[in-house]
């Protein structure tokens, strides 16, 4: 077991996770106090390091590419005080940050762990339900669908689309941009057969973000809705063959009794029926009523 204890917040290792909670010093960022413990997997680490500083030092976690949502949602743009991947270690506790790398790097080669890419997530990203206001709305989550309610500040005619609701089946990817000098960043929900290319200020998909304290806490909500999505590396299956003229469609056929987790099993369902009909797959026809198969189901 190794652990260090500093404001920033405590790091322990048990020899296959390793455990990060933020402190409750008033520098420790919003995200990161926000965002919680988290539990790191030694199978998720590519690396640990240790950089020594005059007058303070700090651990640095790297990850494996694809192996956080998190990190995948943010695309790198995280600011250095808003990644829990790092922890400012005391000059009088360099040797316990020390011994805590060694420890790390120790097990990472015994379990020989690879360094290529994953193609799942091994962190389980951020809990829902999850609810962030910052910028022109207020985006929730529930790990069912997103909801995105407009406030004073949203462009008018944007806001006269309404409140948004987006089935997390209807969402081919989501983009987190943090405001940068005079360039505003967003929150931007791509939707499957709505593509858009307006800005985040007149996208109904999107939440447009100034830069203020509160906006890379819709990090978390692209991370959460993220790691619901197919992994972006996860091989893909074969397309299945064209039914022949006259034969039933099987992929039109109606949806079989789902497992004790039917409700994720239904939304996958309607994922494949989608993908199915934009190759061709599935004709118009087909695809409206195996989708009503599945709803009928949920």
């Amino acid at each position: 077991m190794a652990e260090i204890i500093q404001r920033d917040g405590t790091w322990t290792f048990d020899g296959e996770t390793l455990r990060l909670v933020p402190g409750h010093d008033k520098n420790v960022s919003l995200l990161r106090r926000t965002l919680g413990e988290l539990a790191v997997p030694l199978q998720a680490l590519a690396g640990v390091a240790f950089e020594q500083g005059k007058k303070s030092g700090r651990l640095r976690l790297r990850l494996r590419d694809g192996a956080d949502p998190l990190l995948q949602a943010a695309g790198g743009k995280l600011a250095d005080s808003a990644d829990p991947y790092q922890l400012q270690v005391e000059p009088d506790r360099y040797g316990v940050a020390e011994y805590l790398v060694d420890e790390v790097r120790n097990a990472h080669l015994l379990e020989q762990v690879p360094a290529t890419p994953c193609d799942a997530y091994l962190l389980t990203g951020p809990s829902v339900p999850l609810s962030v206001s910052a910028g022109d709305a207020t985006a929730s989550f529930d790990g069912e669908a997103v909801r995105l309610e407009w406030n004073w500040k949203t462009e008018e005619a944007k806001a006269a689309t309404g409140t948004r609701s987006l089935a997390l089946a209807d969402i081919a990817a989501v983009e987190w941009q943090p405001a940068v000098g005079l360039e505003n960043g967003h929150l931007r929900f791509t939707v499957r057969n709505a593509p858009t290319k307006a800005p985040a200020k007149y996208d109904p998909n999107s939440v447009e973000l100034w830069g203020f304290k509160k906006d890379p806490l819709m990090a978390l909500v692209a991370a959460a809705v993220q790691a619901r999505l197919p992994h972006p590396a996860a091989p893909v299956a074969p397309a299945a063959p064209k039914a022949l003229a006259g034969a039933p469609s099987e992929a039109a056929a109606p949806a079989p009794q789902p497992p004790a987790d039917g409700h994720d099993a239904l939304l996958r369902r309607l994922r494949e029926l989608g993908e199915l009909h934009q190759a061709g797959i599935l004709t118009a026809e087909e695809f409206a009523t195996a989708k009503q198969a599945v709803l009928r189901r949920m």
